[in-house]
This record gives structure tokens, C-alpha cells and sequence, in this order.
């Protein structure tokens, strides 16, 4: 295995990301000591060493040869598959879903891996699919990297876990997107999304039929209760305030009574009474919003602006076609898991349980997402040597 540095590649660190990141998580574990104040477990402590596990994994993944990770890909895709269908045997079922492995005082979450297996497999795919005389890609070049996608979601699905099955699937169709697909892809992805549209208001917002007439849904009498009373509060926040809408408008109230400067830090009420729900993991957000205010959200937010924005500089300068979809499929995965998160604790979408990336607490979050850093830093320090 090769571990050396040529001088030239580490000119190449794109190191407004990296110091992006390292913020961004700093915040993370300072407002973690807040969320978890006595008399709850201090969680922060454990996420420092996460990070510091995290940082690890960065420079370990940028030091090795880009060209191992390549080829390393298909293993690292189909071990992650074993992982998911290992779950099924000896996953340990928390909260009605089977999502974690229980090793001793740890837990592992092995979606989070599958979401950069994933990526990888499309880079690679779409890699050894270049055709210079054919650039654009139709519907049977995309196949393949449908059934790449969506057979880890479905496994991931059936746990289940619907938050992190959709931001398999936004990623995927990002990376899809990339790729440039013919313009009858294009039209059926808008089909599908005006189909999704009629779906919803058929099912939840089209006027209640007569009392003695059944309405007619799509998918609505397929969902499961929970999940169904969170699209109900979503296009409906006013309803069942005290039953499966309560958590969401606590995470409202938590959000709005921070004003513009926020009420202080370990001075949140929402937050100091236990008002809010998982308010170390998905709601994280809210607990920031309510102590630190309106104006330090937009910093946070700017500092998740610089890594997205270096990421998709990373891919942009990426000389090969490996790299370039592995740094897209990254930001992809970073950018969606930031918007369906706020977005969530705001009320703007419906609460999917996903964690706020760098933020949240949780080790198998931290870990992935610092490996994707890892290959962000790893494409930006080889575009000069690497050649395909």
C-alpha cells in the first residue's frame, strides 16, 4: 500500500475545506455541551474523541494512492451490502428499526457507509463508462447505475429507515444528473416529480369525500402510522398539537424564541426542560437556534456554504472522471442531509429523523462523513499526478 506524499500533491490541500470542517464540527461539540447538560449523559465528550477518530480517517484516507481506492471500490460497495443484510441477523432493533450493530459500548449505523459505497460504485461506474463519442447518457447507460442505487436503498428502506433511504435516493439522482442524461431522462425525472406532487394532494390534501364514501389513496393507506401523521403535521402543522405533531411545533417554539441574538448558551429553555425530542441528535439545529440566534445560524450556515463550496471546487478541478463524481456524490450527500435537517426542525419538510452532518451526535455519522472529507482531500491533492 502506497502512503507517500509527492511535494506537488500536497500544494493541492484544499485547506478552506478542511478548516471549514474543523469549525463546523468545533461548533457542533460546543453546542453539544449545551443539548446534553446534566442530568443527561455529557454526549460531547464522546463526540470529541469521534472527531478525533474523524481526523484520523482524513489524513489516512488523503495519504493513500488514489488508484487503490479505485480498485477497491466494488469490495468496499459489496461489504457494505453484507453489512445491510447482516443487519437482518444481528442488528440490534432500536426505536422500531433495525439500523445499528451493538459492539460493546459502541453502535454502528451501516447506512451511513452505504451512502459513500454508493458513491463510489457510481463514480467507478460512470468512470468505466466514459464514451467520448456518446457523452450523453439515456435510459439504458442508466440502468446500471439505477440498480446500484437502489438495491442498498431498499435494504435500507426495509429496516426501516425512510430518512436515510431518501437521501440515498437525492444523492443518486444528483450524481445521475452530473452525468448529463439525454433530455427524455430529463422529462421523466420531472414526470416522476409532478407524479410525487399528485400523489401527495390526492392522498392528503385533495377535500375529504362524503362520510359514507371511501377515499381513494395511492400510497397513504401503505405507510405506516408514524409515518403517516408525519406528512399529516407537515402539510398540516396545527393538527394533533398534543399527539404526533407536539415534537415539531416544540422544535418551532425552540427555533422562533431565539430571536436574533438567541437566549445564551445552556440558557435555552425548549432545551434546559427536555421539551425537544432527540435534541443531541436530529434536532441539534434547534437547540443552536434557540441559545445562539437567527444571526449565528447564518454563520453556521456559511460555514457549511465554504464546504460545499469547496467540495464542488474540488470536483471541479478534479482531472479525471473518478474523482470528479466521487467529490459531487459527496457534496450531494453533505448538501441534502443540511437541507432535509433544517428544513425539518423548521417545519418547511416533514421530520424524517436525519442528523445535521458535523453536528449531530452519533460516531458512525462523524466517521462517514469525515471519510467523504478524506476523498474530497485525497481527488484535490492528486489532480496534478493522477492520469487516469
Amino acid at each position: 500500500m502506497e502512503l507517500r506524499v509527492q511535494p506537488r500533491a500536497t500544494a493541492h490541500v484544499p485547506w478552506v475545506l478542511v478548516v471549514g470542517v474543523l469549525l463546523t464540527a468545533a461548533v457542533g461539540i460546543y453546542n453539544l455541551a449545551s443539548a446534553s447538560r446534566p442530568p443527561a449523559s455529557p454526549v460531547w465528550m464522546s463526540q470529541v474523541l469521534y472527531l478525533g477518530v474523524g481526523v484520523g480517517m482524513v489524513i489516512g484516507v488523503a495519504l493513500l494512492d488514489y488508484r487503490l481506492i479505485q480498485r477497491a471500490t466494488v469490495p468496499l460497495y459489496l461489504l457494505n451490502i453484507g453489512a445491510l443484510i447482516a443487519l437482518k441477523f444481528f442488528g440490534h432493533t432500536a426505536k422500531g428499526a433495525e439500523s445499528w450493530f451493538v459492539i460493546g459500548p459502541f453502535r454502528v449505523q451501516p447506512a451511513e457507509f452505504m451512502k459513500l459505497g454508493m458513491v463510489l460504485m457510481l463514480a467507478k461506474y460512470f468512470h468505466d463508462d466514459d464514451r467520448p463519442n456518446q457523452p450523453a447518457q439515456g435510459f439504458m447507460r442508466l440502468l446500471p447505475a439505477a440498480v446500484i442505487s437502489l438495491f442498498p436503498t431498499a435494504l435500507v428502506l426495509v429496516q426501516p429507515d425512510l430518512g436515510t433511504a431518501l437521501m440515498m435516493v437525492f444523492t443518486a439522482v444528483t450524481i445521475i444528473m452530473f452525468s448529463r442524461p439525454t433530455w427524455p431522462v430529463n422529462a421523466a425525472l420531472a414526470v416522476a416529480v409532478v407524479l410525487g406532487v399528485g400523489v401527495l394532494w390526492n392522498d392528503y390534501v385533495r377535500e375529504q369525500p362524503a362520510q359514507d364514501e371511501q377515499r381513494f389513496t395511492i400510497i397513504r393507506h401503505k405507510l405506516k402510522k408514524h409515518q403517516d401523521a408525519r406528512i399529516t403535521g407537515w402539510l398540516d402543522p396545527m393538527s394533533d398539537l398534543r399527539g404526533s405533531n407536539y415534537h415539531a411545533m416544540q422544535s418551532k417554539i425552540a427555533v422562533g424564541s431565539g430571536g436574533w441574538s438567541g437566549k445564551g448558551w445552556m440558557e435555552g429553555t425548549q432545551t434546559g426542560l427536555r421539551f425537544l425530542p432527540e435534541q443531541h441528535t436530529d434536532f441539534i439545529f434547534s437547540v443552536f437556534a434557540e441559545e445562539q440566534g437567527f444571526a449565528r445560524c447564518l454563520v453556521l450556515l456559511a460555514l457549511f456554504g465554504v464546504i460545499l463550496l469547496g467540495g464542488l471546487g474540488v470536483a471541479l478541478s478534479a482531472k479525471e472522471r473518478y474523482g470528479a463524481f466521487v467529490a459531487v456524490g459527496i457534496c450531494a450527500m453533505i448538501f441534502w442531509q443540511v437541507f432535509e435537517n433544517i428544513g425539518m426542525v423548521t417545519g418547511l419538510l416533514p421530520i424524517t429523523g436525519i442528523t445535521l452532518p458535523l453536528m449531530s451526535y452519533g460516531g458512525s455519522s462523524m466517521v462517514s462523513v469525515m471519510l467523504g472529507i478524506g476523498l474530497l482531500v485525497n481527488v484535490s491533492m492528486r489532480r496534478q499526478i493522477f492520469r487516469g
